[in-house]
Formats: structure tokens, C-alpha cells, sequence
């Protein structure tokens, strides 16, 4: 009689696994993500990004935990990928250019001169984050929203003007950053790829004299102090993902991947706010120390402007770019400023 209940009991927890009703043992071991990031320890985006971690843990009663290697210690954005794919990392904080091979259409938010206000930004981010996150999912990685890096704007150590001053500069793009580099031959220029670790050395050794970056990480990585001229026009939306491979995440229980989908969306949205917040007033801490702001003439804006809606056909054409992403962006565009004109880059 015994041994007829123990196969019995055994044939039923067979049952159960088969039929889903029971969680297997590998989604519900405890996992360790390993995330890399640039930002320093002791910044306000790391120490955000540590309370969210805490939580998580604490709510998953140390199920899933973080262990993160901040300050850039893990390399550039294209290393930390790399480690990502054999295993030695899970995750990072990258800039939308570094994950093209997974997506490329999340490059959609940056093609030059194209918003003309945050509210712009706001209402096609509103509609098309999701699609990003989708796709980006797709190619492996699960992302958690969107952190604005806000406007980056032209940084050079002589003045820059029109689109044809910039033939005479040694200029910046990061590494394999393809709309970067399609943004550059738009304006006739032969960029000069590099990590984004070179780029202060670079400036200081004069391998370069100009940077594209918004005012915050501008300041936040010291590369202020090597430019003299900043040209007022925001040139590229930039943001960045916390992208955590899928492979891994998805060894997480579901009721675990909630908990740490909801920790770590709701601080990735706060971060996006406090970006903004910084760079606006990073633009007038460095006209306040004494960086000089070029504003070109009407007829250079719309030289700038007619270069710079060349770029979206070169995208499309040489297959960075789907013809799909880019006509629902320019929908949504439209839509927006059909309601009325639009502030400026900087409110």
C-alpha cells in the first residue's frame, strides 16, 4: 500500500510539471544580474539604480539580486556587449547606437535636427517606446524604458557655424554608431570613430577638436573643459536603455520578472526626468563659465536643416532603417505639430 501511494504521489507531481502547474526548479533558483554601467559610483543615477536594486531583492526575498560594476570598469559599450554575449555580464546601461545589430530601427529617436521641442519628443515617445521595446526584445534584450539623454548639441574648440565650417574639424562619432556616422558624410565629414573612454584624451591631445553630447554628461565626464564654443542648435535626441539579456531574465519566475520589470521601469522613468532637468541647466552652467554659444543665421539653420533630411533616405537606402519605423515616426510627427507650432529644443 505504501509503495502504490508514492507512485501515485510520484505520477501526480509528473502531471503537474507537464501541465505547467508546476514552476520548474531553474526559473525559481535565485539569480545574481551582473549589470554594467559608465556611471560612477556615488552619482545620482547609480545610487537610483542601487534603491531599485534593493527593492527587488527585498521583495523577492533575495530571489533575484544585482551586482554592479560602475565608473565604465567593464569597458566600453561595445566590450560590456561582448561579455554580455559569453556570459560574463547580463546586462548594461548602453546608448541606443551601440544595440543597431539587435534592432536597428530603436536608432529612429536620433536622426538629426528632427524634434524641435521636449513635447514633441514626449508625444512620439508616448506611441513608439513600446515598439522599440518589442523590437529590441526580439533581438535578445529586455529593456526597461526609455532614459532620456536629452538633445546633444555640437562642442568644438573653434567656432562652428554653418555645416561647411565643420569640413575644417577633426570630428567625434562613437563607435559603430551607424546614424552617427550617416549624420556626418550628410554633412560632408569624415568622422573619426571612437570609444567614448578616448574621447577626453582625444580632445586633449587634439586627435580631435569637436563632440556631439549633451550639456549633463558633458560636464558629468569632464569634456567641458577641452571645447570653447558650443553651436545652439540640438542636434540629436539621445537616450539610453538598461538592456539585460533575455536568455537570463527569463530563467526569472514570472511573478520575480514583474517585480523587477516594475522596480526597475519605475526608476528608469525618474531618471529620464532628472536628465532632462540636468541638462537644461547644464547648458547655462556652461555658458556661465564662460563656453560661447554660436547661433547661426537663418540661412545656415536651413542649410543645417536641408542636410539633415538627407539622412533618414541614406538610413532606409543602405538598410540601417526600415521604411515601416520611419513612416510611423514622421506620422506621429505630424500629427503633433498639425495640433500647433512647437516650442524650442530647449524648453
Amino acid at each position: 500500500m505504501r509503495n502504490c501511494k508514492h507512485h501515485l504521489a510520484f505520477i501526480a507531481i509528473v502531471v503537474l510539471v507537464i501541465s505547467g502547474s508546476v514552476i520548474p526548479v531553474a526559473s525559481a533558483r535565485n539569480i545574481v544580474l551582473k549589470i554594467a554601467t559608465i556611471a560612477p559610483e556615488g552619482q545620482t543615477w547609480m545610487n537610483m539604480m542601487h534603491q531599485a536594486a534593493d527593492e527587488v531583492t527585498r521583495k523577492t526575498d533575495g530571489r533575484v539580486r544585482f551586482k554592479f560594476y560602475p565608473g565604465g570598469v567593464m569597458g566600453d559599450n561595445k566590450a560590456v556587449l561582448r561579455k554580455i554575449r559569453i556570459g560574463q555580464l547580463h546586462g548594461g546601461m548602453v546608448t541606443s547606437g551601440s544595440l543597431v545589430s539587435s534592432f536597428p530601427d530603436n536608432q529612429i529617436y536620433n536622426l538629426p535636427i528632427t524634434f524641435h521641442s521636449f513635447e514633441e519628443v514626449d508625444f512620439v515617445r508616448g506611441h513608439m517606446d513600446q515598439i522599440i521595446a518589442d523590437g529590441l526584445r526580439e533581438g535578445g534584450f529586455v529593456t526597461f524604458g526609455l532614459a532620456e539623454g536629452g538633445f546633444a548639441y555640437i562642442m568644438s574648440k573653434a567656432p562652428i557655424r554653418s555645416a561647411k565650417d565643420l569640413h575644417q574639424h577633426k570630428i567625434w562619432v562613437p563607435e559603430e554608431d551607424p546614424i552617427a556616422v550617416a549624420t556626418a558624410r550628410s554633412f560632408g565629414v569624415a568622422p573619426i570613430p571612437l570609444s567614448i573612454a578616448e574621447v577626453r584624451t582625444a580632445l586633449q591631445t587634439g586627435l580631435i577638436d569637436t563632440v556631439a553630447i549633451s550639456p549633463y554628461p558633458a560636464i558629468v565626464l569632464q569634456w567641458h573643459t577641452q571645447v570653447d564654443y558650443i553651436t545652439d542648435i540640438p542636434l540629436i535626441y539621445l537616450y539610453a536603455v538598461l538592456a539585460v539579456d533575455r536568455r537570463v531574465f527569463d530563467k526569472i519566475s514570472p511573478a520575480d520578472q514583474q517585480i523587477v520589470t516594475v522596480c526597475l521601469s519605475r526608476v528608469f522613468k525618474e531618471i529620464g526626468r532628472i536628465n532632462r532637468e540636468e541638462n537644461i541647466k547644464a547648458l547655462e552652467t556652461l555658458r556661465n563659465q564662460g563656453v560661447l554659444f554660436v547661433k547661426p543665421n537663418k540661412t545656415e539653420l536651413q542649410e543645417w536643416a536641408r542636410l539633415a533630411e538627407t539622412v533618414p533616405r541614406r538610413m532606409v537606402e543602405s538598410g540601417s532603417l526600415s521604411q515601416d519605423i520611419l513612416d510611423k515616426f514622421e506620422k506621429y510627427l505630424k500629427d503633433y505639430r498639425s495640433k500647433g507650432p512647437a516650442s524650442d529644443g530647449k524648453s
